[in-house]
């Protein structure tokens, strides 16, 4: 079930991510309802997705 959780966090911020604000928020949901593991995975998936998108980069300080 975790594993679920962390997929559709993915894709919500997949589907946010023309929208920094949005990006954000979304993401600051996200801190708050995955487990620690599952925060580590999402900073490393999130380095790499926003590599490409630089206006989503200031979004990281709440996963810090």
């Amino acid at each position: 079930m975790p594993r679920a959780m962390f997929s559709y966090t993915k894709s919500i911020l997949e589907r946010v991510s023309f929208d920094a604000k949005l990006f954000c928020k979304e993401l600051e949901k996200a801190v708050r309802n995955l487990l620690p593991y599952e925060i580590e995975q999402l900073r490393e998936w999130l380095l790499q997705f926003t590599e490409e998108k630089p206006e989503l980069r200031q979004c990281l300080i709440y996963i810090n």
